[in-house]
């Protein structure tokens, strides 16, 4: 599947498809829609330590960090975080495949772990920034440097539990830490921060009265146009419900390039963003009221496409008879979009 990668000499990220092995991840270029056949490069499995979540990057909170054995660093970023978690097993089995039962404890871990499947964190976020119920921001003063709008680890234990959101500490410790590594909050001050390069993922967040967060949306809120922050507001307050790499046709060079799509509902849109770049803004995207969507015939290129693509491409027309040509990894793949985005027109 396609993953963000950084570049080792230029340190800006590219997409590439990826293929595990069990020795090897190896990684492809997509040149004009189609993978080309010989890999980009390969990373050796063997004697590769991994770090997920990795959080050295705070605009990029669905990392994976692999380790060679001769000290070289990747960085590879994924989608959401049920992607991030399923590479992260299945190349932590590759890492392992010689001993069993290293990859069964790695199963059961994962699949011991329920406790978040029917809480939505978009919806506990939603609620700690009400005025009335959600948390309280204050501001605090962190070895000299002075912050506003900042909570305690220990404040946001405390209100995960009154508000139901978890039974115990642990629970809220570790609901605590997804809200972390999803980007929602972030750490400020030394003693939160120098936590997150914690080697055990369950001291990354700290439960203590000391340790400073804040939401990660605050230091971005600064703009000048009220007209703006209405705009976004409307077409970003969706709740996620598909999000993925596709392949896309420009509009005006008619050149294939890779795009992170993300599908919201109430209200209905389709966003897509450029992986390679750092901020987390769209750099397109189009209400889903009043579209068709359709599946294209793999055998030749249908008109209006340029280019010897790969196949499994769908077609999108919006109300204002705009035309997007996607492309996904697989027939499966562009099933579930379109069956995705069907209901929502």
């Amino acid at each position: 599947g396609f993953l963000a990668l950084q570049g080792h000499v230029v340190r800006n990220w590219k997409v590439r498809w990826f293929v595990l092995l069990q020795d090897k991840l190896l990684y492809y270029k997509i040149e004009g829609g189609k993978k080309e056949p010989s890999p980009k490069g390969r990373i050796l499995l063997d004697g590769c330590t991994i770090t997920c979540p990795c959080l050295e990057y705070e605009n990029r909170p669905l990392l994976i960090k692999l380790k060679t054995k001769t000290n070289t660093d990747y960085f590879l970023e994924c989608c959401s975080r049920e992607e991030r978690d399923s590479w992260a097993l299945d190349i932590t089995g590759a890492i392992h495949a010689g001993h069993p039962v290293q990859v069964q404890e790695l199963h059961r871990m994962k699949n011991s772990f329920k406790l978040l499947e029917n809480i939505s964190l978009h919806d506990i976020v939603e609620r700690m920034y009400d005025s009335s119920t959600g948390i309280k921001l204050t501001r605090n003063l962190d070895q000299g440097s002075r912050y506003k709008e900042t909570f305690t680890g220990s404040a946001l234990v405390d209100w995960l539990i009154s508000n139901s959101f978890a039974v115990s500490r642990f629970e809220a410790v570790t609901l605590a830490s997804m809200l972390m590594d999803e980007n929602f909050i972030r750490p400020v001050g030394v003693r939160s921060t120098e936590a997150t390069r914690s080697s055990d993922p369950s001291e990354k967040f700290l439960d203590d009265s000391t340790a400073l967060y804040m939401f990660a949306e605050s230091s971005k809120k600064n703009t000048s146009s009220k007209e703006e922050v209405h705009f976004n507001i409307s077409e970003l307050s969706g709740k996620i419900v598909k999000q993925g790499f596709l392949v896309k046709q420009g509009h005006k060079r008619k050149n294939w390039k890779v795009r992170k799509f993300v599908l919201r509902v109430d209200p209905a849109f389709l966003h897509y963003y450029d992986p390679t770049k750092e901020e987390n803004k769209p750099v397109g995207g189009f209400s889903l009221r009043g579209c068709l969507v359709s599946a294209l015939e793999d055998n030749g290129v249908p008109a209006g496409v340029k280019g010897n693509v790969q196949g499994n491409l769908f077609k999108i027309i919006t109300k204002n008879d705009i035309h997007y040509y996607i492309q996904a990894s697989s027939k499966a793949e562009r099933v579930q979009w379109i069956e995705a985005i069907k209901p929502l027109t």
